[in-house]
């Protein structure tokens, strides 16, 4: 920025030439420079990383500067209507002139800090600008808060403010000078009309997906821009899915869908108007024990010694692991807490673009608190933080269970903006289930955490985790230290004997991945502890957050009706396993070998996925799958927007 400043002065006096426009093609020039600046440091990581080859930027580069051209015509769209209309002579008014600068000056600098945010944004995401940030907008206190723990946001305004300073000491005068210029509105009309017929031509021609020349997911992100990704996502949050996903006859989706939900002890309903409505019958008596799911903020599979990792991060779990049923091949359907308390609770695919959990008319869903509420449990829901957040209070307690949340614990001994630490949380978890326990009633409770979760604060006094300052590493280690002592309190409860325990993620710690759906990222921890009347084992089969409940339910010897998409694991053969995913707008259905994922604007595509390599690689679509794949996620949407994933 300082070379450009210090060389300005002969595009500057052309500006000054082009009279009024002069401070629109101005900003333009600054933010094109800010952009293609932004997308170079963006890139190094990726580099470093090995995610993308630095010859790549030679197709980056150019290919972004257009999509930053673009969007530079939708961003200054309204300051060129703004030049055109204004009358002359009220235009080189002192006022105006005044209020002009100083909304150039504030435009530049936001432009500036944006900048920063961007990379802050694709170091924790991977990704430009996405549905994750829309959503984040809707909740700016957890989320600003987070982000001024998290980084260095004081010196990146600090910095802004410095570059915008130095920025409008050089442009100050010709700005101010080519604002006096006599421009009738006849000249006004050519630069404004060619301004027009530009957005007008790039809005017709060019969409979100027009740039990704590329099968790397990497590098088509580092093409995007930030602020056209983030309207687009803030314009298709809501999304219809027949209009922007494969689709096939209702027919032959009802029919496939139920080949994909059948077991050998289930039985279809007729007469239901939901097409998967069967009866489930688990032989024997039921197991009545208590159920605590232990829902773990990003706990990917990656950082746990039982599943492989050798940084001795989770000693207790891996020590738990080691007396439970422990499932080996366990994928998260997302990359979003919600994704995995709609995958858990209600056993419902990831259907782009939110989360049932966040959408309206979720009310009166079947989920596994219907069917434990009729075998007698008391279903609560325990969170550490305002339930408010992602509306997940509303959802819970608007589909039976008891809410608790930050606003009904104990104080905590800490706490961050997320929530309160781990172990003040399952200190009041337990306090809930003694309660429970003293009244008689089943205890069944989803449990989620937050302490694995940036800013990474912790109490002091932990072992080998840092109060402050830690990294992912630290929360792993202090999510399971607050496990260990979990284990220890609830084995002095008089339930203990009769209680599993579920230890899982909600998803993993990031997406990290060239691929569109990198699976690796996806892989999650699943321990199902009891050991009393389970015997500890390994279960290798291919298994998703959507089967959770089904199994249990299944381990239970509980026999009820089901609409899940679920399935037990222990009743299916393993050459029919399959899970769902998600990760922004791209769906996916994996069957262990094949992989393949429904895109934006009704495309497909098939990978052969090597899990020893982490490898995907391109072959032939594969139609049968994609209809599978189709007839999930197309139904799922129509159960959600008709109403038909109820019990009635």
């Amino acid at each position: 920025m300082r070379s450009i400043i210090s060389s300005s002065g002969g595009w500057l006096r052309r500006i000054y030439e082009s009279g009024r426009f002069g401070i629109l093609y101005l900003a333009a020039t600054l933010y094109l420079i800010i952009s293609f600046l932004t997308r170079i440091v963006l890139a190094v990581r990726p580099i470093q990383e090995g995610q993308i080859a630095v010859g790549s930027l030679a197709a980056i580069l150019p290919v972004g500067t257009l999509y930053d051209l673009i969007t530079c015509l939708y961003l200054f769209a309204p300051f060129a209507l703004y030049l055109f209309l204004f009358p002359q002579k009220a235009f080189r008014s002192i006022g105006q002139r005044v209020f002009l600068i100083t909304a150039f000056a504030a435009s530049l600098y936001g432009l500036i800090y944006l900048g920063a945010v961007e990379y802050y944004f694709f170091d924790e995401f991977n990704s430009r600008f996405n549905f994750v940030a829309v959503e984040y907008l809707v909740f700016p206190h957890e989320v600003f808060v987070n982000i001024w723990e998290s980084y260095p946001v004081g010196w990146a305004l600090i910095g802004a403010a410095l570059v915008t300073f130095a920025a409008m000491w050089r442009f100050y005068p010709m700005l101010n000078r080519s604002m006096l210029k006599e421009e009738r509105l006849a000249v006004r009309v050519k630069p404004f009309g060619t301004w027009m017929i530009l957005l007008l031509i790039v809005h017709a021609a060019v969409n979100i997906n027009t740039g990704r020349y590329s099968e790397n997911r990497v590098a088509n992100e580092l093409t995007a821009n930030g602020i056209y990704s983030f309207f687009n996502a803030a314009m298709n949050s809501g999304m219809d899915y027949p209009n922007f996903y494969t689709t096939i006859s209702a027919e032959e989706a009802e029919h496939r869908l139920r080949q994909l939900v059948a077991q050998p002890n289930s039985t279809f309903i007729s007469g239901s108007n939901n097409p998967i409505a069967r009866r489930i019958e688990n032989p024997g008596k039921p197991l009545l024990l208590n159920v605590v799911i232990l829902l773990e903020e990003s706990l990917g599979a990656d950082f746990i010694g039982a599943y492989g990792d050798t940084r001795g991060l989770s000693p207790n779990i891996d020590r738990i692991a080691k007396d439970s049923v422990m499932f080996t091949n366990v994928y998260a359907t997302g990359t979003r807490t919600v994704r995995g308390m709609e995958a858990v609770s209600a056993s419902f695919p990831p259907v782009p673009a939110e989360a049932i959990v966040k959408r309206p008319n979720n009310e009166g869903m079947f989920n596994w608190s219907t069917v434990m509420k009729k075998n007698g449990y008391a279903p609560t829901f325990i969170y550490g933080g305002f339930g408010t957040f992602d509306n997940m209070n509303y959802f819970f307690g608007n589909n039976g269970y008891r809410v608790v949340d930050r606003t009904d614990l104990d104080p905590p001994k800490f706490s961050n903006i997320w929530g309160v630490s781990d172990e003040d949380l399952f200190r009041n978890a337990l306090r809930i289930f003694d309660q429970q326990s003293a009244r008689g009633e089943k205890i069944f409770s989803i449990v989620m955490t937050t302490s694995n979760h940036k800013p990474f604060t912790f109490p002091e006094g932990v072992p080998g985790v840092p109060a402050k300052g830690g990294r992912r590493e630290a929360g792993v280690r202090y999510a399971d230290y607050a496990i260990g002592k979990f284990f220890e309190e609830i084995k002095n409860r008089p339930y203990f004997n009769d209680t599993l325990i579920i230890i899982t993620g909600d998803h993993g710690a990031r997406v990290y991945g060239k691929e569109d759906i990198p699976l690796r990222s996806y892989e999650l921890p699943l321990l199902i502890y009891a050991p009393g009347h389970f015997k500890p084992h390994q279960v290798d089969t291919l298994t998703g957050q959507i089967d959770i409940a089904p199994t249990v339910l299944g381990m239970l010897n509980i026999s009820y009706d089901s609409v899940f998409f679920g399935k037990d694991v222990f009743k299916c053969n393993p050459k029919d396993r399959f899970v769902l995913l998600n990760h922004n707008r791209d769906i996916a259905f994996y069957d262990g070998t094949k992989l393949t994922e429904l895109n934006f604007r009704k495309t497909g595509i098939t990978y052969l996925y090597d899990k020893k390599t982490n490898r995907q690689t391109k072959t032939a679509l594969d139609q049968e799958q994609m209809k599978n794949a189709a007839s999930v996620f197309q139904l799922a949407y129509d159960f959600y927007i008709n109403r038909r994933y109820g019990w009635h």
